[in-house]
C-alpha cells in the first residue's frame, strides 16, 4: 500500500499526530529528562520492555506514572520487595466454597502498562514469573493459560545504589528488555525548574492526587487504539537495505570486535549481543524515526537508540572489570569504529 517515500512520510506525520501532545503533557510535570521519555514512548510504540535505571531521587517512576497519565489505558504498579511471592505478580487459584471449584485470580501483570518498582529487590522466583510475561505475552495461573491485554508493555525500575537486599537480574530476563536506559542528574537550570515546580506543588498541597500528576494538570491525550495504529505505521517505515547493514554490522562487533577493527577490545567481551539485539534496534530506529515524523530510518536514528539497546546485552571479561571498561565504553568505540552507510 505505501510504497512511496512522500506517501509513506505523510502517512507517519498523521499517526504521529499524537506524539507532540503526550510530550507537552509530559512536561507540566517533568522537567528535562528529555531522553528517557522518549525512550519510554519508543517502548510503547513497539511493544518493547524498559529498564530504568539511575540513582534515588531521579523522577523515574513519576515519569513512567505520567506518561501513564497520558494514555488512556490500564496501568499497573507493583512494588518489588525482597519477601514477594510470583503469586503476587501474576496472581493465583482461589477455591470457592459455594460452587465447589478453584478459580483464577489475576494479578496487577494485567495491564496496557506495568511498572515493575525497584525490580532489582525481588528474588529471583519472582523475577522468572515476569519472563513468559515479557516474552509470550501470556502468563499461566495454574493450569489456564491466559494472553494479557494489547498493548502490554513492562517498565521497570532499578537503583545502581543501596545494593544490600538485591538481587541482579537474571541475563535471559535482562535480555528480554527492548532498551536499558542510564538516567543521569538534570543540568543546574533543569534543577532549579524541579525545585521550584515541586516545592509550589507541595506548599499548597497539590501532588496528593495519583503522585502529583493530575493535580499539576496532566490530561489523557491518547489512548491504545492510537498506539496500536502506530504500531502498524511503523511497520511501514523504509529501512534502506545499508540501513540493515549497519545494524548487522554493529552488533556483529559486538562479539568479535578483532574482525571490526578493534584488536584492543578482543579480550574484553565474553559475550557480545544476541540475534534478539539486531530485532530491537531495527525496531527502536523505526520508533525514533516515527517519533521525529520521518517516514525512513537514517544511520542517526540507528546511533541515537544503539546505546540503550547494546549496553545490557555485552558481558565483559575479568580483564575488562579489572581495567576498568565498562560495556558504555565498547559501545561508544564500535559507533565510532563501524563504517556508517
Amino acid at each position: 500500500m505505501y510504497n512511496d517515500v512522500r506517501a509513506i512520510n505523510d502517512m507517519v506525520q498523521r499517526e504521529s499526530a499524537f506524539i507532540d501532545p503526550i510530550l507537552e503533557e509530559v512536561r507540566k510535570v517533568i522537567v528535562g529528562q528529555e531522553l528517557m521519555v522518549e525512550r519510554i514512548l519508543i517502548g510503547l510504540l513497539t511493544g518493547g520492555h524498559v529498564l530504568l535505571e539511575g540513582v534515588p531521587g531521579l523522577a523515574k517512576t513519576l515519569t513512567v506514572k505520567t506518561v501513564c497519565d497520558t494514555i488512556d489505558a490500564a496501568f499497573s504498579r507493583i512494588q518489588f520487595t525482597p519477601d514477594m511471592l510470583p503469586a503476587d505478580v501474576i496472581g493465583t487459584v482461589i477455591y470457592n466454597q459455594q460452587r465447589g471449584d478453584f478459580t483464577a485470580k489475576r494479578g496487577p501483570i494485567f495491564a496496557n502498562l506495568v511498572l515493575a518498582d525497584e525490580i532489582n529487590r525481588a528474588p529471583a522466583k519472582v523475577q522468572a514469573a515476569l519472563l513468559e510475561a515479557m516474552q509470550e505475552r501470556q502468563v499461566t495461573i495454574g493450569d489456564t493459560t491466559f494472553p494479557l491485554d494489547r498493548p502490554f508493555m513492562v517498565m521497570a525500575t532499578q537503583n545502581p545504589v543501596e545494593q544490600e537486599g538485591t538481587y541482579p537480574l537474571p541475563e535471559a530476563q535482562i535480555d528480554r528488555f527492548m532498551m536499558h536506559v542510564v538516567v543521569g542528574y538534570p543540568t543546574r537550570n533543569e534543577e532549579r525548574q524541579i525545585m521550584e515546580r515541586m516545592v509550589q506543588a507541595s506548599l499548597t498541597d497539590l501532588g496528593k492526587e495519583s503522585g502529583g500528576t493530575k493535580s499539576l494538570g496532566v490530561s489523557s491525550v491518547s489512548d491504545t487504539n492510537a498506539i496500536l495504529s502506530a504500531r502498524d505505521a511503523i511497520r511501514h517505515i523504509i529501512v534502506d537495505e545499508k540501513i540493515n547493514d549497519y545494524i548487522i554490522d554493529v552488533v556483529v562487533a559486538t562479539r568479535d570486535p578483532r574482525k571490526a577493527g578493534m584488536k584492543d577490545l578482543s579480550d574484553m567481551v565474553a559475550h557480545g549481543a544476541s540475534p534478539r539485539a539486531s530485532i530491537a534496534l531495527n525496531l527502536a530506529a523505526r520508533a525514533h524515526a516515527f517519533i521525529k515524523h520521518r517516514g525512513y530510518v537514517t544511520p542517526e536514528d540507528v546511533k541515537a537508540v544503539g546505546p540503550d539497546v547494546l549496553r545490557h546485552r555485552i558481558i565483559l571479561t575479568y580483564e575488562a572489570e579489572a581495567e576498568e571498561i565498562t560495556s558504555e565504553h565498547i559501545v561508544k568505540r564500535i559507533f565510532d569504529t563501524v563504517e556508517v552507510p
